[in-house]
């Protein structure tokens, strides 16, 4: 039926007799000449029917946005002038002789061309087969299909077999809830969709399969972000024999020859940064590092101030204080300051306290002039103490020092922030793309109760003996590494335990004993016994990578069908009720929902 692609007709078809389908993206009537923009995934083609073919113009006269048409007709220049330099067939047009209607369409929802605005997103994902007919949303998908080609070829050319692994199993604590999927065979018994696969890969090198990959579907029954999703796919890689360096390099490997294939971006190596030094000086385990603000601990120098705010947190052992100089801040005006503060707000920050530099000179030998420093909190400092505060941050005339002081997590969470929201509004980014590796993550983070839970998961190598992980498992370090792009992680993985006794002393410092290691585990415990080599691997968030790389502001829209922020399908309306014969064949009866107090 077709014999081109409306987007990539061009000069070389000119005089050609050719056929295009596609849809109608725009509708012209010139003085007795219709226009026809047709449009298929390639792009558009714009199509001249004249009068002197009558029942081709009846037809292109009726035909209104969205009909789905067949065109038969000759290629030849466009007038000049008229010619469209951004378009592969920019400088052809197709002088139709026969139409075809294949498919009438209603009128869409929502424009589907240029005036494509203010579409809410609820709307866009009802009709995703509509929203995704949009020339942006095509190209975003054409994207996502080749980078996964890439992907693919270069792991393969590194030797890599790319093996299926289950999509129903056991439900194991990796982090996240587990999407249960009951079993109508063994009555009161469930699967769980796999959150990664972890286990399954780790098996695959007990098995002796050397280097592993998937293209990956995962899923999370948790609170959505931007960038998350119930479901969502990743790049799953494990090899053996290979160092945390060798893995670190080989990945690093896969995302250059990436940007390079798809962006023509070349990177040089990747900078490390540890856990502590990413935490101490950006708050953040993912810094985006093209801001080049920094936070500056100054806990020592407020110890002793009589200002509760800042001493209180200065001198409790869980509590931070810092600073953040923002160079030539200063201009920043009150009503600025005050929209960061509803900002950190946000993040459990009960203030925002800042300084304003006006000039250095005037404090002197420890005697601050009022002209000197700007700020409210002054008055509750020394002048020692406002001093060494210049001195730490190296503050210069013009600058603005704010300040976080609370909680370690709380002075994080907001100040990490801050770091980067001020860094975008004041255009402070020094590159496009910056990339970089976070190492020596801690194995372990203490919950509310009191208790420890994984940094990544409990198949991390730690650092140090077993004798070191029973003894001090509280300072143990674990072979992990993060890769971060742009301030958003895209991947990350470890060495894996590949030792019985390595991984009975971490279960045993996450509370988890013999019986529970034993009744969720035994599979891998058991593989642990007959050899297992050492082995790593990392995974990346496909989405997130593809999301970062089109610059799309969330992962919904580089997926074909995503699920909204409640986890809810507008176009399918799942998730949705079943009925009672499917319940009682699966052995699961409904809870009545609590009625309303009257």
């Amino acid at each position: 039926m077709r014999t081109q692609y409306c987007g990539l007709v061009d000069e070389q078809l000119i005089d050609q007799t050719i056929t295009i389908c596609g849809w109608v993206h725009r509708r012209r009537d010139h003085g007795g000449v219709i226009f026809l923009d047709m449009r298929d995934r390639e792009g558009l083609l714009q199509v001249v029917v004249d009068p002197d073919t009558p029942e081709a113009f009846t037809t292109a006269d009726a035909a209104r946005p969205e009909y789905v048409l067949a065109i038969t007709g000759r290629v030849r220049r466009r007038y000049a002038g008229t010619e469209n330099p951004n378009m592969t067939s920019g400088q052809v047009e197709l002088l139709a002789k026969h139409i075809d209607t294949i498919a009438t369409a209603d009128t869409p929802p929502f424009p589907l061309n240029d005036e494509f605005t203010n579409v809410s997103e609820e709307l866009r994902l009802k009709y995703r087969f509509l929203d995704m007919r949009r020339p942006e949303m095509q190209e975003r998908m054409k994207f996502r299909a080749k980078a996964t080609s890439t992907i693919r070829r270069y792991l393969d050319d590194h030797g890599f077999l790319d093996v299926e692994t289950p999509i129903l199993t056991r439900a194991t604590p990796e982090g996240a809830r587990d999407y249960l999927v009951p079993s109508r065979v063994s009555n009161g018994e469930f699967y769980a969709l796999p959150q990664s696969p972890q286990l399954f890969k780790q098996l695959l090198m007990v098995a002796g399969f050397d280097r592993y990959y998937q293209i990956a579907k995962c899923f999370r029954d948790e609170d959505l972000r931007a960038d998350r999703q119930p479901e969502f796919t990743q790049i799953d890689i494990e090899t053996s024999f290979m160092s945390d360096e060798d893995i670190m390099n080989l990945a690093e490997g896969l995302i250059k020859d990436l940007f390079k294939t798809m962006l023509n971006v070349e990177f040089g190596d990747f900078p490390r940064m540890t856990y502590a030094d990413a935490m101490r000086d950006y708050a953040s385990d993912k810094p985006d590092l093209r801001i080049p603000l920094k936070l500056i601990d100054v806990a020592d120098i407020m110890q002793s101030v009589e200002f509760k705010v800042f001493a209180a947190p200065a001198n409790d052992p869980k509590g931070r204080v810092v600073a953040l100089r923002i160079p030539n801040g200063a201009e920043i005006t009150r009503k600025q300051i005050d929209e960061y503060t509803k900002f950190v707000g946000i993040y459990g920050a009960k203030g925002l306290a800042y300084i304003k530099v006006n000039d250095t000179s005037k404090i002197n030998n420890g005697v601050e002039q009022e002209s000197g420093l700007q700020s409210p909190i002054i008055k509750n400092m020394t002048d020692a103490v406002l001093v060494e505060l210049i001195k730490r941050t190296d503050a210069q005339n013009g600058d603005l020092i704010f300040f976080g002081a609370d909680k370690a997590k709380v002075v994080n969470d907001a100040m990490g922030a801050l770091r980067v929201k001020i860094g975008h509004d004041l255009n402070l980014a020094t590159c496009e793309w910056a990339p970089l590796w976070v190492v020596d993550f801690p194995m372990f983070e203490e919950t509310d109760d009191g208790k420890w839970t994984s940094v990544h998961h409990p198949f991390t190598r730690p650092k140090g003996t077993v004798e070191e992980m029973k003894t001090s498992p509280e300072t143990a370090l674990s072979i992990a590494y993060d890769m971060v792009l742009n301030g958003t992680e895209i991947g990350g993985g470890s060495l894996r335990i590949n030792t019985l006794d390595m991984q009975k002393a971490v279960f045993e410092a996450l509370g988890i004993d013999e019986a529970e290691a034993e009744e969720k585990f035994s599979f891998l415990l058991n593989a642990l016994k007959y050899g297992a080599p050492p082995h790593g691997g990392l995974a990346f968030g496909l989405d997130r990578l593809i999301m970062l790389m089109v610059g799309a502001s969330s992962i919904r829209d580089v997926i074909a069908f995503p699920k909204t922020k409640t986890a809810e399908c507008p176009l399918t309306d799942a998730p949705a009720p079943v009925d009672a014969k499917q319940l009682r064949e699966l052995g699961i009866r409904l809870r009545e929902k609590d009625k309303p107090a009257s």
